[in-house]
């Protein structure tokens, strides 16, 4: 016979036991309402583009784009992976494919599909190829074709990285610094109305890049042997004054949406200038010098004459930042990046 302190032992064994079935049933319901990202879509330019420009027209799909990976040209511009490829590996996806080989690349498709195109813009650019506005067309028409369902999009993120292309192209077609800032305002003012158009469509977590400091690149560094030190600081502040409205924006969507981790900004900026400082990995080497020039001014990276190349590759691409004259290398995303995350990037995740 039981006495009454066994009776009290397995009463003890059985709510103990009732209490943690409960508590993992808990546990797993909570894990299963995470909205954890199962797809990304990348909207933009060449920062983020993995291969929607035509092969006979653009400088990527030849040599020595892509030497590091995926050691061929592949519509890249760059040596090796950017930003899409280090946000899709931080998500735990597959790098999606390039938008235009949707229908040859079916079974890629579970992860995302890449929009962006090399040159494009918010607005209109020298180049001929989808601005922001279309590329959110073509996956709105994959939407309705039923690419993607609604629990897709709800388990989804979007990144968008555009801007850089619609300043140049406002400069070279004779734009003026007084009217940069009211530029800038309509620029930003349109960057919001597509994220609300991705919003719209289903998309419950949003990124936007902020603009790195372009007064730092190559194109604007070589009159001062690549020095850091000796940026345009005009270009850096036009940055800055676009990156304080863009986040104003933002922070407004967020507010009206009741979320705040709908919408998310990239700090590109602080990013970059990070990596330009940070010297504790004894590389003192000019991170701003491109590993891929020309051999003179009239040629640029990849540039052939006759079947002669008028350009060079430096012999150790991890020593520098950038590619060529506008575009990060594989190893300086991959130092960027990495800043990123020590700065905090699970709000890409949940």
């Amino acid at each position: 016979m039981m006495t009454t302190y066994d009776k009290l032992f397995f009463l003890f064994c059985y709510l103990s036991l009732v209490l943690f079935v409960l508590l993992s049933a808990c546990k797993l319901r909570l894990y299963s309402n995470l909205n954890i990202q199962k797809n990304c879509s990348f909207f933009g330019d060449s920062f983020v583009g993995t291969g929607n420009t035509r092969k006979n027209e653009f400088s990527s799909w030849k040599d020595p784009y892509g030497i590091t990976f995926p050691e061929k040209p592949a519509g890249r511009i760059s040596d090796g992976q950017v930003l899409t490829d280090y946000v899709a590996k931080y998500l735990g996806l597959s790098t999606p494919p390039p938008y235009q080989f949707r229908k040859v690349m079916p079974q890629l498709l579970k992860d995302g599909l890449n929009f962006a195109y090399g040159g494009a813009g918010v607005f209109h650019t020298a180049a001929s190829y989808p601005n922001m506005t279309v590329q959110i067309n073509f996956f709105e028409e994959l939407i309705d074709e039923k690419v993607y369902t609604l629990s897709d999009l709800n388990n989804s993120m979007a990144l968008v990285n555009v801007g850089g292309n619609d300043y140049r192209f406002f400069l070279d077609t004779n734009g003026s610094a007084k009217d940069f800032p009211s530029f800038i305002a309509s620029l930003v003012n349109q960057t919001i109305t597509n994220l609300i158009c991705i919003q719209k469509l289903g998309v419950n977590k949003i990124v936007v890049d902020g603009i790195h400091p372009v007064g730092c690149i190559p194109l604007f560094t070589a009159t001062t042997s690549y020095q850091h030190s000796h940026c345009n600081s005009t270009f850096n502040n036009l940055a800055l004054l676009h990156n304080l409205m863009l986040n104003q924006s933002v922070a407004k969507l967020n507010q009206e949406a009741k979320d705040h981790t709908t919408f998310v900004i990239l700090n590109l900026y602080d990013s970059f200038f990070s990596v330009l400082n940070n010297t504790s990995n004894g590389n003192t080497v000019n991170l701003l010098k491109p590993c891929c020039v020309g051999v003179s001014s009239q040629y640029s990276c990849g540039s052939v004459d006759n079947n002669v190349k008028k350009y060079v590759v430096c012999e150790n691409p991890k020593s520098a930042l950038f590619w060529d004259l506008f575009h990060p290398m594989q190893a300086g995303w991959d130092a960027v990046f990495n800043k990123l995350i020590k700065d905090g990037l699970h709000q890409l995740k949940y």
